[in-house]
């Protein structure tokens, strides 16, 4: 017997802002498939606003897990949420004992995760393999799985976000007092990855930018960090002026409108990569070949984009064998990303 439609779906994915940014085709492909379906997605507050305004959603839901609603207060707190939603169907994107037990106890009675876990043997949880990442697949047609056990056929894997047309109008502003300038490129630079990804350095950073004004006489550079990096500020601060801007950028939903102004995105394998994809501006992003890091797994999807590899010297040589503290210094430099970005800007902008 054919299982019925899922007619109430929630999709989880309590992670960081790259990881919900890659589970928007599934988002986007549950809806095609299931028009008619309340669709809902559940994730923590610091990522709530990458779904914000999406278009395929019902509505978001927030679980703090760390603050807000942690303990078992706060466990019933959320199991109660669920309840009242009343969903068919739960798609675990990220396994987690807390979320397979409060999808468990809410009553859902289809429920789909990733991996054998123990708690999933326990909550009757169904398992999507991922069958040891071979052959290795892009994390987004990962997420397509659980999409797919319930039916979804799509093998989109172009990721998206909304921004209102004020939000957009906002960025122009703040770009514009911070120094924008209208018909010039502008390079948008995230240094900060959370030790999430290989990456320079800040003073590499900013060594690149002082060699990058010099090799691209047009531009303007928008450098973005989180407002607690008191070091990134400092050294930045040095180079802010006609050609470097260093608006605040605080807010998610305003750093994805100037990233939406932006006519390049600079960085490593991070969330601002992924949402700069989602949006359609292009990217320069450098990457580790390791499986676990590679662009074949976390590269972005939906833009037009340049992912730049260290030479296999290097890593078979200079790397310090850890992802989360290589600086790939000495085996990607400026002049490999100034030439992306060549690539990457319009051939032809007006001047003024």
């Amino acid at each position: 017997m054919t299982p019925a439609a899922p007619r109430r779906i929630l999709v989880i994915r309590p992670d960081r802002i790259g990881d919900v940014t890659l589970a928007t085709p599934a988002i986007r492909a549950l809806r095609e498939t299931y028009p008619d379906a309340y669709l809902a997605a559940l994730v923590r507050p610091a990522t709530e606003a990458v779904l914000r305004h999406n278009p395929r959603l019902d509505t978001v839901l927030l679980d703090d897990w760390e603050q807000t609603h942690a303990g078992r207060r706060g466990f019933l707190d959320r199991l109660r949420l669920l309840r009242r939603h009343r969903f068919d169907t739960a798609l675990m994107l990220l396994p987690t004992e807390r979320h397979a037990w409060m999808t468990f106890l809410a009553g859902i009675p289809r429920r789909i995760g990733v991996g054998t876990k123990l708690y999933q043997v326990m909550t009757f949880t169904r398992s999507v393999s991922r069958k040891k990442y071979i052959p290795l697949r892009h994390e987004a047609d990962y997420c397509l799985d659980l999409a797919r056990a319930i039916g979804v056929k799509s093998n989109d894997l172009r990721t998206e976000a909304f921004l209102l047309e004020e939000e957009r109008a906002l960025a122009r502003t703040r770009l514009h007092a911070a120094g924008r300038r209208a018909g010039r490129p502008l390079i948008s630079v995230h240094p900060e990855s959370g030790r999430s990804a290989p990456n320079w350095t800040l003073p590499m950073y900013r060594d690149f930018i002082t060699r990058a004004i010099a090799d691209i006489p047009d531009a303007q550079f928008l450098i973005t960090h989180s407002p607690a990096n008191t070091e990134a500020r400092t050294i930045f601060e040095a180079l802010r002026g006609e050609r470097v801007l260093l608006p605040d950028a605080g807010d998610l939903r305003l750093l994805m409108g100037m990233i939406a102004e932006a006519d390049v995105v600079v960085s490593a394998s991070t969330g601002p990569m992924h949402l700069a994809a989602a949006l359609g501006t292009p990217t320069v992003s450098l990457f580790c070949p390791l499986p676990a890091c590679s662009p074949t797994l976390w590269g972005p999807q939906g833009n037009r984009a340049i992912t730049l590899l260290p030479p296999e010297d290097y890593c078979q040589n200079r790397c310090p064998g850890d992802p989360h503290i290589c600086t790939l210094e000495g085996g990607l430099g400026p002049r490999e990303v100034i030439d992306a970005i060549h690539q990457l800007l319009p051939e032809a902008r007006p001047s003024i």
